[in-house]
């Protein structure tokens, strides 16, 4: 029966086998404010969108600038466009493209008007400041969380970028040496042996930045420092053999890796990894691709020091040992030691890439928990360093955002610099003293082969640390409400 000027009623049974086999629905663009949904800005306020293309270009240009600020502070290129995005919705545009490379962005949106306007950002140097880092979060923060006011909020971002370094430099300096210190003492090196490190690693910086101020490319300044340390490390051995400083064949090693842990790109790779497992392939190829040539530098440096040392031990007949650190953990240092060291990691990692103060000590403490799950992890029977990487990489970043919020900043804040005692990159020293310890033609080809295998090693720990980080910090989303609302009520 069909009453008139209206459809057929279909039966039932049509009905229902009409919507088993319907089509899928066309792919339709994300909605702006769902890409914010795992992020700290998933609460933002939409203001109505712009009338005018004027006040839109301001609004948009205002939008920019925080993402290249934060490209030049270090961030990763989701932290980037999500906070990007939210300016944008706070400033109500709507229709908004973001296109993050490793020294660019795109920005793209639409007026209610219909017309489009783009806009481009190049970032040609960057170095880590966590603390303008910090202050950037707590801007866009409250920016969603307080309503959008485009003059007071170029006010604020100008006083952001204007404002001096947070630290001094001759404590950011000193940081790396201590750093280098306590990465040498996690491996078992004796005191004397851990103060020629963190000498080796002021000298290595000093180097490269005096060849960075006469122009010269990152890639010499890594072969450089790679070569300085090693030959550093074996006037130390060289004393040592002598009597004249309690430094044995093994803390060579120690001392070597020590010295080049302002050189090794161990975090770099993380950080790629991270962003190609986020969605952000073009950037994390880019990374890859940087640390690629940092590697190449690292290794030409180090090759030709080591072959110089080795020679010249052979010549006093005297045998360089190689440690066991094929495991991107702490292997020879007693576990209290081991982790006290990590916690000293943690701190002066943090205070190397400009932290804030009040973050230095949480920082440490979850460097040193991060180390004792890892060491945790790797006592248990049939489970090796890829598996502890991994365990200790998913704490620190489930942890690491809790607790970087409920302080007011970014979780990559305290996750970086606690992810320094997991010793990203060492085992890159270790493949590249494997390649190169061969003596002859025979041990020579099976040394290569193992240095090869390690550095593939390394790879894969360093890729499980990205997913753990990263899968930490996604299920840490929906516990982090909370926190944040707490903290934002201590500040009312």
């Amino acid at each position: 029966m069909t009453d008139s000027g209206s459809s057929p009623v279909r039966p039932p049974t049509q009905v229902h086998r009409r919507r088993i086999w319907r089509g899928e629905e066309l792919t339709e663009t994300m909605p702006m404010v769902e890409s914010l949904r795992h992020t700290p800005y998933r609460n933002v306020k939409v203001r109505q969108a712009a009338a005018e293309e004027r006040e839109a270009r301001a609004s948009l240009d205002l939008a920019l600038r925080v993402g290249e600020l934060m490209l030049r502070c270090g961030a990763g290129a989701p932290q980037v466009e999500s906070s990007v995005i939210a300016v944008a919705a706070a400033a109500g545009l709507n229709n908004l493209e973001v296109d993050i490379t490793l020294q660019s962005l795109l920005v793209q949106c639409t007026t209610a008007s219909g017309a489009p306007i783009t806009m481009l950002r190049v970032v040609r140097s960057a170095s880590r400041d966590f603390a303008r880092l910090t202050a950037v979060h707590e801007f866009v923060d409250t920016l969603v969380r307080e309503g959008y006011d485009r003059e007071t909020a170029a006010d604020q971002l100008r006083e952001i970028r204007r404002a001096p370094r947070y630290w001094p430099r001759w404590a950011v300096r000193g940081s790396l040496g201590v750093l280098a210190a306590a990465i040498a003492t996690m491996l078992g090196a004796g005191l004397v042996a851990a103060l020629v490190a963190a000498a080796s690693a002021l000298i290595v910086g000093y180097a490269a930045r005096a060849l960075g101020r006469r122009g010269l490319p990152d890639f010499y300044q890594c072969a450089l420092g790679g070569f300085l340390a090693t030959v550093m490390a074996w006037t130390a051995f060289s004393l040592g053999a002598k009597g004249w400083l309690p430094v044995t064949s093994s803390d060579f090693a120690f001392i070597v890796a020590g010295g080049i842990t302002v050189l090794l790109p161990g975090r770099t790779v993380a950080s790629a990894f991270e962003d190609a497992i986020s969605g952000y392939s073009v950037t994390g190829a880019g990374r890859m691709f940087a640390v690629f040539l940092t590697t190449a530098a690292i290794i030409l440096g180090v090759a030709s020091g080591l072959s110089i040392t080795l020679a010249l031990a052979h010549s006093f007949g005297v045998q360089l040992a190689s440690p066991s650190i094929v495991a991107t953990r702490a292997l020879n240092a007693p576990v209290v030691l081991a982790v006290l060291g990590a916690a000293v990691t943690g701190m002066a990692g943090a205070v190397s890439l400009r932290s804030r103060r009040r973050l230095v000590l949480p920082a440490g403490l979850l460097c040193g928990l991060g180390v004792a799950v890892s060491l945790g992890v790797a006592h248990v029977d049939r489970l090796g360093p890829i598996a502890a990487a991994g365990c200790a990489a998913f704490m620190l970043g489930f942890v690491g955002r809790l607790v970087a919020l409920r302080l007011g900043a970014p979780a990559m804040v305290l996750v970086v610099p606690a992810s320094y005692g997991l010793l990203p990159g060492l085992a890159i020293f270790r493949g590249l003293y494997e390649m190169v310890n061969g003596s002859s033609a025979r041990t020579g080809s099976l040394s290569v082969q193992g240095g090869i295998t390690t550095l593939l090693g390394a790879m894969a720990v360093l890729l499980a640390i990205a997913a753990g980080s990263v899968l930490g910090e996604f299920l840490a989303a929906p516990f982090d409400r909370g926190g944040v609302q707490k903290r934002r009520a201590r500040r009312r």
